[in-house]
């Protein structure tokens, strides 16, 4: 594949990010923590494709009983190729892991990437050959036409054709019921794209205005590029392609909408739309034909998330064997983050990077030979490993609902905040404290002195902005009090019980930050899904989360931007008119709001230099007017700290942390193998 222009490298050398550890203390510069950024290597040459294939012996066996065609008749014709990282590998094992519950749904999701559009290489600049084996963008930008790989299938071994991407852009796309807000990736300025078939394996998206971002966002965590598993579950219904001849049956184009009624009501349903989204969802249903390595066996809601290897897997290696080496994949579930911990330092899991607390480093290096795992640091390049996400179009409380659309009230919050201090008993001094800006190393960063602007301890200039505000009168405790009631203001955050475990501590802290300029705050913690849930509908006020995948502010902007629909953060009701073109939701009043959204959609029809630049006012508005509040990042506290059974091979030394290489897939687990 033709290597493209790519915004910003999103993954770049260890440099700074590693230098950074070995100034941090003697433990972790003598541990070799940090390696170098590796991985396996892609073959594209069509001459050294083998000729002769071999399969895992449990698959063999469904061969041997009559169950499954002979491996060479399930593989494509335009193999993957996968040359390991190290050596070639053996077959069999189950990869143990651990996940929290069934608003976890991102842990699975994760390690089912193998079904994206394209991916990225190791380093995060270049696209990479998937599902599809190739792409051409056209001179003026409008046309980016895919080529699938011929011979591929679904899992159940239905052939995967063009009329699967025509499918879901059809009837399920253009299907307000299933897709109420359209994909911000599939218009250019408010003007919708469209998919053609050229013919049985190849698609074209054409738009009516340029689009030089198209093919990054088919490789990117996005709504288009996001993969079957990733963005047709949890009640999506995006990505570009669907299994047509198992989903048709479930709209009420293909069968009577009567009988489609009928049926929901008989699986415990109201409506055919909640039937159609779950039988799309990948972690409920078993039956859901898929294109990823391994495929649903025991769905999210048990003990036990079970998935095993799909027998039409359209990868090997260099030798011929059928990938992924690995026969299952068994989440078990933990009560929460911290008993993930606990039976990480035990050594239960084979491979685990959610949810470990970086503040556990020293007792993990301390357990590493009695529980027989390595440890690896894999540093980020997102500006904010936690941030504060204020609510910019919160409703339910007037009164805060105003103080929070309000830039000042904004950056008082923020000039409240004490980073260093949380640097030092979250990180163990390992982040940077600052903005939400990427690291200095990504292109579109717009320049170290907007990682401190808005973004220092500074009590007294704090107290003087929530003057301004009319924040003047105060109870006896020094709580400053409502202007519309005289009653004390109190600001909730909102934390998920989700990536990081240290969350809840790092708002209650906060919490006893602001007491020094007069703000009552309280920390509401929930499980992940209902804290998204809140987001969707505005009801956080503040919500803390990551900023992770803004490394590429075009491919993720969701935590820079409220442009997203499906994942609001900071102000959801802004997301739906900007996703809807204006249509729906509630137009911004900043002024700066508005000319961020015109940057935004300027930026598909501008070629790399103007766009960078475009990057880079984005980002100055966002930290100007501190949309998100950034407290510390650039570290491997946001899945970076890996722990890894030591017999467990080919796992490289060093492994991009980014959304779009969708962490753990970046290190490839298919081409994992357990040695004997």
């Amino acid at each position: 594949m033709k290597r493209r222009e790519f915004g910003a490298a999103l993954m770049a050398t260890t440099g700074l990010a590693s230098a950074a550890l070995a100034q941090s203390g003697g433990q972790v510069r003598e541990s070799g923590l940090v390696g170098e950024l590796e991985g396996p290597t892609l073959i594209d040459d069509p001459a050294r494709r083998p000729t002769r294939f071999s399969e895992a012996p449990m698959l063999a066996e469904q061969v041997r009983a009559g169950r499954l065609p002979p491996v060479d008749q399930r593989l494509p014709q335009d193999l993957m190729v996968i040359q390991p990282l190290r050596s070639v590998g053996r077959y069999g094992g189950t990869w143990r892991r651990g996940f929290i519950g069934p608003g976890d749904s991102e842990n699975g999701n994760r390690i089912m990437s193998a079904d994206k559009p394209f991916f990225f290489d190791k380093t995060g600049t270049e696209i990479a050959p998937c599902l599809c084996r190739g792409y051409e963008l056209s001179d003026d930008g409008r046309r980016t036409t895919v080529h699938l790989r011929r011979g591929m299938r679904w899992s159940d071994g239905t052939p995967f054709t063009a009329d699967d991407w025509v499918f879901w852009f059809e009837d399920l796309y253009q299907n307000r019921d299933l897709v109420p807000a359209p994909a911000p990736e599939m218009a250019v300025n408010g003007k919708p794209g469209r998919v053609e078939k050229v013919d049985a394996h190849t698609v074209a998206f054409v738009f009516e205005d340029p689009n030089y971002l198209f093919p990054y966002l088919l490789a990117g965590d996005t709504l288009v590029g996001g993969g079957q598993t990733r963005q047709q579950s949890d009640g999506r219904a995006y990505s570009v392609y669907a299994p047509k001849h198992y989903l048709s049956q479930f709209l009420p184009k293909y069968t009577p909408i009567e009988e489609l009624n009928t049926q929901a009501r008989a699986a415990g349903f109201t409506t055919w739309v909640q039937l159609f989204r779950a039988r799309s969802d990948w972690r409920l249903n078993r039956d859901l034909p898929t294109l990823a390595a391994w495929r649903m066996t025991q769905p999210i809601t048990g003990q036990q998330w079970v998935l095993e290897r799909n027998p039409y897997f359209y990868a090997v290696d260099t030798e011929g064997n059928q990938l992924p080496y690995i026969d299952r994949v068994q989440l078990t579930l933990a009560e929460n983050p911290e008993v993930v911990n606990l039976r990480a330092i035990a050594g239960d899991y084979d491979y685990q990077e959610r949810f470990i607390d970086l503040g556990k480093l020293p007792i993990l290096l301390e357990n590493r030979q009695r529980s027989r795992y390595r440890v690896h640091l894999d540093p980020g390049f997102n500006g904010g490993d936690s941030v504060l996400f204020p609510n910019l179009t919160y409703t339910e409380d007037r009164e805060i609902g105003a103080l929070l659309a309000d830039a000042r009230f904004r950056r008082a919050l923020s000039l409240g905040i004490d980073r260093e201090q949380l640097n030092e008993a979250f990180w163990l001094g390992l982040g940077t404290p600052g903005s939400v800006i990427p690291d200095r190393i990504i292109p579109e960063s717009p320049g170290e002195e907007w990682r401190t602007k808005w973004s220092t301890h500074d009590a007294r200039q704090a107290n003087q902005l929530l003057d301004t505000v009319g924040l003047t009168r105060k109870d006896r405790e020094g709580y400053r009090l409502r202007r519309d009631n005289g009653q004390r203001l109190r600001i909730e955050i909102a934390v998920a019980q989700t990536l990081s475990p240290t969350w809840p501590q790092q708002a209650e802290m906060i919490v006893q930050h602001w007491r020094q300029i007069g703000i009552a705050g309280d920390v509401k913690v929930m499980e992940r899904s209902l804290a998204t849930t809140r987001a969707l509908n505005d009801q956080n006020q503040i919500l803390m989360w990551t900023n992770n995948g803004t490394e590429s502010l075009y491919l993720y902007p969701r935590y820079a931007l409220p442009v997203d629909p499906t994942a609001g953060v900071m102000g959801n009701a802004h997301a739906l008119w900007f996703a809807s073109n204006g249509e729906r939701g509630t137009a911004p009043t900043e002024p700066e709001m508005l000319r961020a959204f015109q940057l935004m959609r300027a930026a598909a029809g501008q070629k790399l230099a103007e766009r960078t630049q475009t990057a880079k006012e984005i980002w100055k508005l966002a930290v100007e007017q501190q949309w998100g509040i950034g407290l510390v990042g650039l570290s491997p506290a946001f899945m970076g700290v890996r722990v890894v059974n030591e017999r467990l091979e080919n796992v490289p030394a060093r492994t991009g942390v980014s959304q779009h290489i969708r962490t753990p897939w970046g290190g490839h687990p298919e081409q994992w193998y357990f040695k004997s």
